[in-house]
């Protein structure tokens, strides 16, 4: 096939601009504002497991956005209220059948909303679109030892190394205990929750909390995050906020601390986020969603490039 043409059907084009109208009428419908932020920022992410696109300009390093979170921060400090946007995000070295390094991204952040309201709003979009009225909600820690027999809060690394021989997953080098944990989730937790429909995985761990808040949990503390998964694929990422800037500095700290052990470039903590969340950031959740990944499980197709008119072979 010439290299010329999409990577998409037209039907796939003309379900994608159908999304794309059933998702801002579900936004309006509930008064949640549409926005719009750069692409280019002064500042990247400091997640060492995001790798970013750097464009040069005036003698200056400008990194695509791997996601509007930060810019959408600010706007939510400036007192804008809810809001929404609906627009291409970047990462680079991720290119498969589920990713693609310039995507498109649905994120959203509802003032005054716990993790656990915002698993409801969530439900409701995708139900709205999906083959699927209801869902389950499952803890991080009651799927794992639900799942594996394991108690992730006191599990050691040796233990879940053993137990990941046990499922079949070979591994050569010794890992952290998270690296443990995640190959767990992705080899042998996700793919037999795929036939489960609609599931929400929440309550992660601290060390899992990226930037949401703690809480306690029983005689645990958790993260308050929660991820969802349809057919056994990943769909959103959401937090209840962490809204204080010391927080989230000492984490871009620990995210440069280890990029520096992977021998990856550190990077600088976006200081206008941090100068933003010092204004006062309001009590908020939110989360970003996959579009092309959404679009693909709906199309029931088996590569995200059939749902985008250029994949990256393409471009």
């Amino acid at each position: 096939m010439p290299d010329w043409l999409p990577s998409a059907s037209v039907e796939a084009l003309r379900a994608r601009a159908q999304l794309l109208t059933i998702t801002r009428e579900f936004f309006s419908e509930r008064g949640v504002l549409e926005v719009d932020t750069p692409l280019l920022s002064h500042f990247g992410v400091t997640d060492p497991n995001i790798e970013l696109f750097s464009v040069s300009a005036d003698n200056d390093i400008r990194y695509l956005q791997s996601s509007p979170e930060y810019a959408m921060k600010r706007l939510l400090a400036s007192g804008v209220g809810d809001i929404y946007q609906l627009g291409k995000a970047f990462r680079r070295s991720e290119n498969g059948s589920r990713h693609n390094p310039e995507f498109t991204l649905l994120e959203w952040y509802r003032t005054d909303y716990r993790h656990y309201e915002l698993i409801r709003e969530v439900a409701e979009l995708l139900t709205t679109v999906l083959p699927v009225s209801t869902w389950q909600v499952w803890s991080y820690a009651a799927l794992f030892l639900e799942m594996l027999n394991i108690d992730v809060f006191t599990a050691s690394s040796e233990a879940l190394s053993r137990k990941a021989q046990q499922v079949g997953i070979s591994i050569d080098v010794s890992l952290s205990r998270l690296d443990y944990l995640d190959l767990l989730m992705t080899h042998s937790i996700e793919p037999r929750i795929a036939d489960w429909g609609l599931v929400f995985i929440t309550d992660f761990l601290p060390e899992q909390s990226a930037l949401s808040r703690l809480i306690p949990r029983g005689e645990s503390t958790v993260a308050a995050r929660f991820e969802a998964f349809y057919g056994g694929v990943e769909l959103a990422n959401g937090y209840w906020e962490e809204a204080q800037a010391d927080v989230l500095a000492d984490r871009f700290a620990d995210d440069n601390a280890k990029r520096d052990l992977r021998g990856q470039e550190q990077l600088s903590p976006d200081l206008r986020l941090l100068s933003a969340l010092e204004a006062g950031l309001p009590d908020c959740s939110g989360v970003a969603l996959g579009f092309d990944r959404l679009l693909m499980l709906m199309l029931e197709q088996s590569s995200i490039s059939e749902v985008m008119s250029f994949s990256w072979d393409r471009a």
